[in-house]
Order: structure tokens, then C-alpha cells, then sequence
């Protein structure tokens, strides 16, 4: 059992005993923990096998590796943006050797990682397991490795995760006054920024705390003005707070001041504009941090206040920004469907490039460019994060489910683990995963390209094969279409236009009409991509149009000149050798088979499958795609749908399609409809499935009602609980 006592305002775990996990708990533990060590092993690997004038570039900076540093000149460079304690502090190192520095740092900040992760995880918002605690350690921890600031610190050489655990230990760990104030006021010396804690912690009534904060940045301030005064007088007097040092329009400056400056905006209307927008976030955010704080949510207190400084800083760069990522201790979301919403969101923007987030479109610019400041001040000031007395907070409302349809083939071993979602998934998700997932899709297409001999050789072989099935239609085809200019321009036109609206579209109208066949059609073209992906990989082949002597003509790209070993500039932006399996033809097959599936009149299930008959004559008129590559696209969506047959079962019939979640009965977990209807089991988002079996035509409802114990004996029921003082 693990007690949560909150005595002089910190998170202690008490209690005797640890909770001793089950078997699949400890197997579980051991394999994230096993993800840990491989992900920091691979960071301090990948950072040590760069040359020594690629790594550690701030740090080399601050220790001046190859001469000597003089007085006053800290800052003359522009390289070394810190303060003056945090170079005082770290001065005796500089007698290290730049070989033995770096990879002493390197392994001092991987612990430091480390000691962040246990921390956040073992400061979770109760009611929580034990060994849910157990296991967010490495996950935390593994988060922490992945994410962008973290990375960029470990290249850079920076000291930004040293400020967050001081503050976390502060915040949450900490139980004598004096000690809580004095790590948060160290913080803020390494962060001034960091000042706003003290704010955090007056308001919540630790007016103790908040001097002995106010105390040590001031004692550290004037520590390293004593022993740096020239150094000290340039940041607070020349560039206050670091305000103007390096480039702050710079879009590693994820602040509000280089926001503005990235709109174009100078003098005194930037100025205003900057003070009105920081005195905004200010005033919701700690207004916020200060209300999750009573409700005893402290991580997430410290996550929003943290949010706050880093955009209301002078500069923030972008390994200063880890106080994003500690967001995700809050719970947004009342339905089981929208709770992983904030997390997944989170985790994707403080992990990938924004390149992957948001398609490269001018007008997507200015959000793709402040993505990390967006959604650090939408967490401060907009998410809305419920409380621990909302009954959602343990239990959010429950998903609809329901049981596999039986397999019309008997032989077909059905795996009905994966249960059948009834209800609209949230589409802020949805569109996020798909946008990632087609980001991934087209940088491994791009990386299994082939040599050009080999993707060469697998050509030969299919006209080869084609030739003895008399498929070898591609030739006459294409120069019949040449003949016909109408038919060219058409052909090209719809290769070209048609391969991503027709999908997009049928997956919009299933997600609104449709929300239970829209998963099950969505899931299907995901794995008929991921299969179509292992093809690329395997078997390059050159298309038609590609292939040298076979007097093909390509209508939709022009001559190629086969002298060039990447035919042109094409190559770069996307892998040529990609045909085996036609996703053309294979993603428009989708669109018919759903089409024909779900469509209520004989005219539309016509209508959907002129799709996969014109893009069929497009792929092989154009010298595009071999017939067999069509075929290989035939078979990884079929093999798609075999997929989601076997682990969710049949397909849902239109008779039992639920209505839209923005009914009231949908809302409170209840299908209703008429017509034959298959049982249909509510689960509950956090505590198992009690089904509440109705017969058919009447459906179930979720017993979601009250709230329930966990296993620490901590209930939902809870006052709430203020930190104390």
C-alpha cells in the first residue's frame, strides 16, 4: 500500500510496504525499464560519435575550450546566454578536458533525466495504483529521453533539466519550509523566469516559502555579481533577465517576445503588444496553477506555472520548454474517448519535428514555426483540466462497445480482444494520427529506395512474368493514350488529383455518418499501408516509365533522361522504385470496397467503384504502375481487411449503427436505434467492463454511475485538499 501524506506542502509517499506488482506488472516494469536503458544508451552513443566541434556547443561556449576567458567577456561573444551564477557554479569544471567534460556531462544529465522522471511519476494526482506509479516511472523517464528539449540538451551541453528538478524536488518532494524555498529560489538563479513559483507559492498561502524563494535568487544573484561583476552588470543591467541575447526572432526562441518579433512587429507596438499578452497568460495561468494546486494536483500546478514563465521569458529556448511535457499529469476529457486526447498531443509535439505536425503550407507557417509556445500557453490557460471532485476525474464517462459479429468463415480464428468501438472517436486525435502516421509513411518510402540495378532487375522480372500470363498490356496501353490527347490530359489529370481527396472524403463522411464503420474502415487502410511499406522495402521495382529501352512514355512527368543515375530533382521528394504494391490502385480499391459495403442505393455502390476503374487505367496509362503492381495493391487491402475481420470480428451491419454521440443517450453511454440490433457492452474507461446485457432491440447502458475505490483505499470521493502550509 502507498499513503500520500501531505504534510509542509510537498508529496511524501509513506506506508510500510511497496506494492508488490503481479507477475505482468514486474514483467512489464522490466521491459520499460529495458526501453530506458536502450534509449539512453543510443542518446550518450549518438551525442559521443559526432566530432568534437558538433556537440556540446553551449558548453563549449561557456568554457571557452582553446583560451582563455576574461573578465567581462561572458557575454561578448553572443554564444553563452545562461546567467552569472549558473557559470560561476559550473567554473570549476572548466579545469576538465573538453573530451572528459563532454562525456561527464553527458552522463551527469542522463541521471538527471532519470531523477526528473522518478520524481513527476511518484507526484501523480490521486487517486492513483501503486503500480500504476510503478510503471509511469519508466515510462516517464523514456518520454523524457524522446522528447525534444531533452535531446537538445544533451547536444547542446545545457543545464535546463537541473532547474525543473530543483523545482519538482521543491514542489513535491520537500518538507521543511526552508528547503522548499531554497530550491525553487536556486531554480529561478540557473531561470529568473522561474520567479513566477514564488507567486505560486504566496497565493496558495506559503508566504514562508515564497521569501526563503525571493531570499536565495537574490543571495545567488548577488553571489555571482561579487565574483563576475562585469559579467553580471552585462546580463541584468545590459540584456535584463537575458533579454537580447543571441537572436531572440530565432524560431529556437519559443517565447511570446520571439513571437512577436517573428510577426514583423517593432517598437512601441510590439512593446504593447508584448506586455498585453503577457500579462494575460500571467493572470489565467497562475490563476489556474493556483486552483489545481488546491484541488492537490501539485505536478500539474508546477506543470502550468512552468508553462507560464517559459513564455513570458525574455528567451526560451527550446530545451528550456520540459515543463510542456510534465502537462500530461493532467486529465482533460470527460469521455473515455477524448482522455488521451491532451496526452497524445503533448507527447507528439514535444517529441517530433513540427515539420511531421502540420503539412508544409505557407499559411501554416506562423503556427508550425511557435508550435511549442502554442501548447505550452494552451496549457496554461486553456486546457481545460478537470478537477479532482469531478466524477470523470477516476472514471470518464465510458466508450460503447460492442462484441465481435461471428465470421461467416468458420475456419477463421477470430481474436476478439480488440473490441469494436461504437462510438465517433475525437477528431483533434484522429487528425493528428493520421497526419503523423503519413508523415512516417513518407519517410520510410523515402528511405527504402533501392539501387537503380535492382529496382531495374525486379522490372524485368515482372514484364518477364507478365509476358507468360499475357498481362503485358502496359505498352500498348500507354502509347493508345498517348494517341488520344483528351484521354492523356484526363488520365494524367486524375493520377494526379484524385489519389488523396477520394480517400480523405470517404473517411470524412464515415466519420460523420458512420463513427462505428469509420474505425473499422480507418484501421483497415492502415494496415494495407503498412503492408504496402514492407514491399517497398523488400522489392524495389522500377516503374514502366523507368525502365530503359521498353519505349514507355512518361505523360505525367515528361522525358526522363536515362543517363542521370536519379533521372532529375523527382528523386528527392520521393522514392521512384515504390511500386510494388500500387498504393494508387490499392487505397482507391479501399474507397470501392467501403463504398460498395456501406452505401444504402444500388446507384452509389456503381458510383464507388468507377474510382478503382479509372485509377487502374490511370496507373497503367500513364506507364506509372505494372498490372501486377495493381494486383499487389488488391492483395495488401485485402490483407487489410483480413486483419480487422480477425481481431475485431465482422464488420458493423448499417442495421446496427449507433446514433450520433451528440445524442443525449449516446452521451451518457446508452445505444439506442431501431431495427435488429446485436448486444452491445459499455465498459468503463478506467475500471474494466460490467456489462449490463440487454436483449436485442434494446440495447445497455453503461453502469458508470458512483464512484469507486482504488487500490490504495484513496477514493474519488475525496474533499479536496489544499497544499498545506
Amino acid at each position: 500500500m502507498v499513503e500520500v501524506k501531505r504534510e509542509g506542502g510537498g508529496l511524501a509517499t509513506a506506508g510500510a510496504a511497496p506494492v508488490a506488482g503481479g507477475g505482468g506488472a514486474g514483467t512489464a516494469r522490466l521491459l520499460l525499464w529495458l526501453v530506458v536503458a536502450v534509449l539512453g544508451v543510443r542518446q550518450l552513443v549518438t551525442l559521443l560519435r559526432l566530432p568534437p566541434g558538433e556537440r556540446f556547443l553551449d558548453l563549449g561556449a561557456w568554457a571557452a575550450f582553446g583560451g582563455v576567458q576574461q573578465p567581462g567577456e561572458l557575454y561578448a561573444e553572443g554564444g553563452y546566454t545562461g546567467t552569472p551564477f549558473a557559470a560561476l557554479v559550473l567554473s570549476p569544471l572548466k579545469r576538465a578536458g573538453e573530451q572528459g567534460l563532454g562525456v561527464g556531462w553527458a552522463c551527469a544529465t542522463l541521471l538527471l533525466v532519470v531523477a526528473v522522471g522518478v520524481v513527476a511519476a511518484r507526484a501523480l494526482p490521486r487517486p492513483v495504483q501503486g503500480r500504476t506509479v510503478l510503471l509511469a516511472v519508466p515510462v516517464a523517464v523514456a518520454l523524457l529521453l524522446l522528447s525534444l528539449p531533452v535531446r537538445n540538451t544533451f547536444f547542446l551541453g545545457q543545464t535546463s533539466v537541473l532547474p525543473v528538478l530543483l523545482v519538482l524536488l521543491g514542489c513535491c518532494v520537500a518538507r521543511d519550509p526552508r528547503a522548499r524555498g531554497a530550491l525553487t529560489g536556486l531554480a529561478a538563479a540557473f531561470q529568473p523566469a522561474l520567479l513566477l513559483f514564488a507567486v505560486l507559492l504566496w497565493c496558495t498561502g506559503r508566504r514562508r516559502e515564497a521569501g526563503w524563494t525571493l531570499g536565495t535568487f537574490a543571495l545567488a544573484a548577488a553571489v555571482a555579481w561579487a565574483a563576475l561583476p562585469e559579467d553580471s552588470a552585462v546580463y541584468w543591467l545590459r540584456h535584463p533577465a537575458g533579454f537580447g541575447l543571441g537572436d531572440p526572432a530565432d524560431v529556437a526562441n519559443q517565447s511570446l517576445h520571439g513571437l512577436v518579433l517573428r510577426l514583423g512587429l517593432s517598437g512601441p507596438v510590439a512593446l504593447l503588444l508584448l506586455l498585453a499578452l503577457a500579462g494575460a497568460v500571467c493572470y489565467a495561468g497562475l490563476r489556474r496553477a493556483v486552483r489545481y494546486a488546491e484541488d492537490g494536483q501539485v505536478l500539474l500546478a508546477v506543470a502550468v506555472t512552468g508553462c507560464v514563465a517559459v513564455a513570458v521569458a525574455p528567451v526560451s529556448w527550446q530545451h528550456q520548454l520540459l515543463w510542456v511535457l510534465l502537462t500530461v499529469a493532467g486529465r482533460a476529457g470527460r469521455r473515455a474517448s477524448d482522455r488521451y486526447v491532451w496526452p497524445v498531443a503533448v507527447v507528439l509535439v514535444m517529441t517530433l519535428p513540427a515539420k511531421m505536425l502540420l503539412p508544409n503550407l505557407e499559411l501554416l507557417f506562423p503556427v508550425r514555426d511557435n508550435i511549442l509556445l502554442l501548447t505550452a500557453v494552451a496549457a496554461a490557460c486553456c486546457v481545460p483540466f478537470l478537477s479532482r471532485a469531478d466524477e470523470e476525474f477516476a472514471r470518464p464517462r465510458p466508450a460503447v462497445h460492442a462484441p465481435p459479429g461471428p465470421s461467416k468463415l468458420g475456419w477463421v480464428p477470430l481474436l476478439p480482444f480488440w473490441r469494436r468501438v461504437l462510438t465517433r472517436p475525437n477528431l483533434l486525435l484522429e487528425l493528428l494520427l493520421i497526419r503523423v502516421g503519413y508523415s512516417a509513411y513518407s519517410q520510410v518510402r523515402m528511405a527504402a529506395a533501392g539501387s537503380r540495378s535492382t529496382a531495374e532487375a525486379h522490372g524485368e522480372q515482372i514484364h518477364a512474368i507478365e509476358q507468360f500470363l499475357f498481362l503485358d498490356i502496359e505498352h500498348w496501353v500507354n502509347h493508345a493514350v498517348v494517341r488520344a490527347g483528351w484521354l492523356e490530359d484526363f488520365l494524367n489529370f486524375y493520377y494526379t488529383s484524385f489519389h488523396f481527396l477520394i480517400p480523405l472524403t470517404v473517411l470524412g463522411v464515415l466519420y460523420v455518418r458512420r463513427p462505428d464503420a469509420y474505425r473499422w474502415a480507418r484501421t483497415a487502410l492502415g494496415f494495407a499501408t503498412v503492408l504496402a511499406l514492407l514491399g517497398f522495402w523488400l522489392y524495389p521495382l522500377a516503374p514502366p516509365r523507368l525502365m530503359p529501352e521498353l519505349g514507355f512514355v512518361d505523360t505525367v512527368h515528361g522525358v526522363q533522361d536515362f543517363s542521370r543515375p536519379n533521372y532529375g530533382s523527382l528523386t528527392a521528394f520521393t522514392n521512384q522504385y515504390a511500386a510494388m504494391p500500387s498504393l494508387h490502385f490499392g487505397w482507391s480499391l479501399w474507397c470501392g470496397v467501403v463504398v460498395v459495403a456501406l452505401a444504402p442505393r444500388l446507384w452509389m455502390k456503381l458510383l464507388g467503384l468507377l474510382h478503382p476503374f479509372f485509377t487502374v487505367c490511370a496507373i497503367v496509362g500513364t506507364a506509372n504502375h505494372w498490372v501486377l503492381d495493381a494486383v499487389g495493391g488488391a492483395a495488401v487491402v485485402a490483407a487489410g481487411f483480413g486483419l480487422v475481420h480477425v481481431l475485431a470480428g465482422a464488420r458493423p451491419c448499417t442495421e446496427t449503427s449507433p446514433p450520433a454521440d451528440s445524442a443525449p443517450e449516446a452521451a451518457a453511454g446508452t445505444v439506442t436505434g431501431p431495427g435488429p440490433r446485436a448486444d452491445v457492452v459499455a465498459e468503463e474507461g478506467a475500471g474494466g467492463a460490467e456489462p449490463e446485457a440487454a436483449g436485442r432491440g434494446t440495447g445497455c447502458r453503461a453502469r458508470g454511475e458512483g464512484r469507486h475505490a482504488d487500490e490504495d483505499g484513496l477514493s474519488s470521493d475525496m474533499p479536496k485538499g489544499g497544499i498545506p502550509r
